[in-house]
C-alpha cells in the first residue's frame, strides 16, 4: 500500500485501517463537516438531488457487493428496493411500525427475497443467471398490482407516511437529509470494510474463478447466497427510504429501465470499487439530469412531429452511447482514472 514520505506503518492496526494519517483524518473530518451543513446553505431543490443521489448510492453500493465482488450480474434491482418500499409502507400504514423498526424489517424481507431469486445462481451463471433475475423483475411489480390490491394500491400509488422518531416527524428535504446521509456514509463505510474482510476476500475469489475458490475451500454456496442477501438487504434499506422520503409509491417507479440504469452505474464507476460506484452514481445522476436541460434546446431544431419521440428517446440513447464508451475506451471505469490521479500527486513532479 502507497504511503507518502516518512509514513510508516509499524502496527498491524495502521496497516489495516481505512483513514491511516493525520492528513486523511483532518480532510475526513472537514469533509464531513461541510456533508452535514449543506442543508444549511442548499435550497430544497438542490437537497432533493443530493437525497436522491443517498438513496441511489445505497441501492447501488448494495448491487456492487454482488456483481462487483461476486461477479453475480443482476437485473432485479429495481424490483428489490420496490420490496423494501412496500414492506416499509404497509408495516408502518398497518402494522404500526415505527419507521426505525420498520426500515430494518424491510431490509431483512428485501434479503430474503433476493435469497429466493439467488438460488438459481448456485447451478447457472452468466447469461443465465440474468435472465433468472429478471424474472424477480417481472413478478415482483405484478405481484403487488395484482395480489391484495386492497393493501398496496394495486397500478394506482400507495400513500406513506412521513418518518417519524422521538416524535419529530421528517416531512421535507431537510429533515430528510439527516436521515438519507447518514446511512448512506455509513454504507460507504460497512462495503468497504466489506471489501477487506474474509467475506470479501471469498466473494473476489468467486468472481474470479470459482472452481479455483471452491477447491480453496470457499463455500460457493454459502457466499452466493450471502452477496445475493447484501445485495438485496441494501436495496431494502434504499426502497424503505425511498417510501418514507416520496411520501407514495407506485410499481411504475420500480421497473426494469431502473435495473439497468443501476448496472451502468457500476460499470461506469468502476464494478468491484466502493469510491468507483460513488463517482458512477454521481456521474449517470448529474447527466441525467442534464440531458433534461439540453433535450428541449435539441429538439428545438426538429419538426414538431419528431421532436416529442426525440425528446422522450434522447436520454435512454444517450445512456447506451455513455455506457458503450466507457466499455471500449475506460473499462475499468472513473475509479481507474481516480488511481492515477492519486497515483499522480503521490509520486510528483517524479514520473515514475
Amino acid at each position: 500500500m502507497f504511503r507518502p514520505c516518512g509514513v510508516f506503518d509499524d502496527t498491524y492496526g495502521k496497516g489495516m485501517a481505512i483513514v491511516r494519517t493525520p492528513q486523511q483524518w483532518t480532510f475526513l473530518i472537514i469533509a464531513l463537516f461541510m456533508l452535514f451543513s449543506l442543508p444549511f446553505f442548499l435550497s430544497g431543490r438542490v437537497l432533493h438531488f443530493v437525497n436522491l443521489l443517498g438513496i441511489t448510492l445505497i441501492a447501488a453500493q448494495g448491487l456492487n457487493v454482488l456483481t462487483g465482488f461476486a461477479g453475480l450480474i443482476s437485473l432485479g434491482q429495481a424490483a428489490f428496493i420496490g420490496v423494501g418500499a412496500y414492506s416499509s409502507a404497509l408495516l408502518t400504514m398497518y402494522a404500526g411500525f415505527p419507521f426505525y423498526l420498520a426500515l430494518p424489517c424491510s431490509a431483512i424481507i428485501a434479503g430474503l427475497v433476493g435469497l429466493i431469486f439467488g438460488a438459481p445462481s448456485l447451478r447457472i451463471k452468466g447469461f443465465y443467471l440474468a435472465m433468472a433475475t429478471l424474472a424477480a423483475q417481472i413478478i415482483i411489480p405484478w405481484l403487488i398490482m395484482n395480489v391484495r390490491t386492497d393493501l398496496t394500491g394495486g397500478a394506482q400509488s400507495m400513500r406513506v407516511s412521513a418518518p417519524n422518531i422521538g416524535g419529530m416527524v421528517f416531512n421535507d428535504q431537510q429533515s430528510m437529509f439527516y436521515i438519507i446521509i447518514p446511512i448512506a456514509c455509513l454504507t460507504i463505510f460497512l462495503i468497504r470494510n466489506l471489501s477487506r474482510s474474509r467475506i470479501g476476500r471469498a466473494l473476489f475469489a468467486i468472481r474470479d474463478n470459482d472452481i479455483a475458490a471452491e477447491t480453496m475451500g470457499v463455500n460457493l454456496i454459502r457466499y452466493k447466497l450471502l452477496a445475493f442477501f447484501i445485495c438485496s438487504f441494501y436495496a431494502g434499506v434504499a426502497g424503505s427510504l425511498w417510501a418514507h422520503w416520496m411520501r407514495a409509491i407506485s410499481p411504475d417507479q420500480f421497473n426494469l429501465m431502473e435495473s439497468i440504469w443501476y448496472l451502468g452505474m457500476i460499470i461506469i464507476g468502476g464494478m468491484g470499487s466502493v469510491i468507483g460506484v460513488t463517482f458512477g452514481v454521481l456521474f449517470i445522476r448529474l447527466f441525467d439530469i442534464g440531458i433534461l436541460f439540453v433535450a428541449p434546446a435539441l429538439t428545438s431544431f426538429l419538426p414538431p412531429q419528431l421532436a416529442q419521440d426525440t425528446g422522450a428517446g434522447l436520454s435512454p440513447f444517450s445512456f447506451g452511447m455513455i455506457i458503450l464508451i466507457f466499455l471500449i475506451l475506460e473499462p475499468r471505469g472513473l475509479a481507474h482514472r481516480w488511481e492515477i490521479m492519486k497515483a499522480y500527486f503521490r509520486l510528483f513532479p517524479f514520473k515514475y
